[in-house]
């Protein structure tokens, strides 16, 4: 397939576009930096700098719309709300104009969003189909959602990407809890009792393969293990794993003080389960915390996605 993704430097985009390229898809990215770009992945792909350069996406036959600025990286102050937003939903809405726009549109648009659709649904199973709780990280990717599902037709199947915590040794959260835990200095936050939707980076990279290369899928799918877990017990898993204590427990006012608002991300949670996927016939490899924390820190080399 001809592919166009976004996002595809960061954590998720970068692992997926080396395993599309080595399924021999030909790939066109959107980058600021195409130096970026071929320093990750060589001169296998195509680089553009802006959407400006294209009126529409005739000959593509999937867009994979990755981007948006990561959301726990700074406290959420009125200014930084506005970025995470406009990075998120302008992106998405031109593409699903770009998509409108061609006389052959592609056949598979699929976009991010995060199980912050939901919101903080304390210790309640969370499918698809669950209603939300209206906070500032459900409005957020209300939004991110419908904006993609403009460009569904009876032409362009739209998927959208509701993903949890993606475990990786590279980035997101494992690699800020990492310094911490190995210096015996970890432990739960809060109450420990929020409930973490958590997938290995693997299992992310083939949802998205299996979705792309499944055309009778649409809608939102949660991009999360079967088995979530609360933050009481990751930490004491994680720390098992790298033969730590975890018996430093951060106060839910420590947090909040330090994180204001964005303090939800921590102190809330999701028990949100992968329905549409399981029933769709998706297989995960990893559904175990444990297994899949000991594939990334424990193994030198990682597992072959196939």
């Amino acid at each position: 397939m001809r592919i166009f993704i976004t996002g595809s430097t960061g954590l998720i985009g970068s692992r997926l576009v080396q395993q599309l390229v080595i399924h021999s898809h030909t790939i066109t990215v959107l980058s600021r930096s195409c130096q970026k770009v071929y320093s990750l992945f060589g001169r296998h792909v195509d680089c553009l700098t802006s959407l400006n350069e294209i009126n529409n996406l005739d000959g593509f036959d999937a867009i994979i719309n990755l981007a948006g600025e990561p959301i726990a990286n700074k406290p959420w102050t009125k200014e930084q709300k506005i970025i995470l937003c406009e990075s998120r939903w302008k992106m998405t809405e031109r593409l699903s104009q770009l998509i409108n726009d061609s006389k052959k549109p592609p056949k598979t648009f699929i976009s991010g969003s995060s199980v912050g659709y939901y919101g903080d649904q304390g210790q309640s199973v969370v499918t698809e189909s669950d209603m939300p709780h209206a906070e500032f990280t459900h409005q957020l990717c209300q939004k991110w959602e419908s904006l993609a599902l403009e460009a569904e037709s009876d032409k362009t199947r739209v998927c959208l990407l509701r993903t949890g915590v993606v475990l990786a040794k590279e980035g997101g959260v494992l690699k800020k809890l990492l310094p911490i835990f190995k210096a015996g200095l970890g432990g739960p936050i809060g109450k420990g009792k929020q409930y973490i939707p958590w997938i290995h980076i693997d299992d992310v990279v083939n949802a998205i393969n299996y979705l792309l290369e499944s055309p009778s899928l649409s809608g939102a799918f949660n991009i999360t293990s079967p088995y979530p877990v609360h933050n009481d017990q990751f930490s004491a898993i994680l720390a098992e794993v790298l033969n730590r204590p975890a018996v430093i427990r951060t106060p839910e006012f420590v947090i909040k003080s330090i994180m204001g608002e964005s303090a939800a991300l921590m102190l809330g949670g999701q028990q949100a389960i992968p329905k549409r996927l399981e029933e769709a016939g998706f297989k995960f490899h990893y559904i175990e915390l444990k297994e899949a924390l000991e594939s990334l820190l424990l193994t030198t080399s990682q597992e072959t996605i196939t």
